[in-house]
């Protein structure tokens, strides 16, 4: 199993080199080049996805057909689109590769095996997607609270790995302004 990932899972869980094993048993690698698709809206998503190495972005298209991006996964994150993975219907998303990448794949029907065979599987994807809410609840909390500018600077100064590794379009998408407004709120930082 990746390191990474060992180490990650002992933050939340206690786990045993046994167990480890376990849960490694049930993941599968896969890698994708930049701008490959793990996931089209329509499709039905059928995993987790734990990324080891790159970075990913979880996003759909509007009916405008602007890209809306909802979501960034990086070395050490989980990525998945919940609606269509838990409820079973097709996507309206689409999860890209935005630059190489590997990753531990987790398929649903495995991780329900897993949570029996392994209990504190549960547990640790459930102190997972707490974090996950809210951090969801504070990016609304500064969407609606913080100015365009004051909202970049948080992210960027919350999450400085995202503006070495994603290109300033994208980031503007996921916090909801035009890539125009961004540019301008860097060209006045820099003066």
């Amino acid at each position: 199993m990746n390191p990474n990932l060992i180490e990650y899972i002992k933050r939340y869980v206690n786990i045993s080199q046994t167990e480890i094993d376990l849960f490694n048993s049930y993941l599968k690698p896969r890698t994708l080049k930049k701008k490959e698709f793990l996931l089209k809206e329509g499709q039905l998503c059928k995993s987790r996805y734990f990324i080891t190495k790159g970075c990913i972005r979880l996003y759909y298209i509007d009916n405008k057909a602007n890209e809306q991006i909802l979501h960034f996964g990086i070395d050490n994150w989980w990525i998945t689109d919940y609606e269509s993975l838990i409820n079973k219907i097709p996507s309206k998303l689409y999860i890209q590769a935005t630059e190489n990448t590997e990753l531990l794949e987790l398929a649903q029907e495995n991780f329900e095996e897993l949570c029996i065979e392994l209990p504190k599987t549960e547990r640790f994807f459930r102190i997972i997607m707490e974090k996950t809410y809210i951090a969801s609840q504070k990016r609304l909390e500064y969407m609606f609270s913080l100015t365009g500018e004051e909202l970049y600077h948080k992210f960027i100064s919350s999450n400085p790995e995202f503006a070495q590794r994603v290109p300033q379009y994208m980031i503007a998408s996921l916090l909801g302004m035009t890539p125009e407004f961004v540019s301008k709120i860097r060209a006045n930082k820099k003066q």
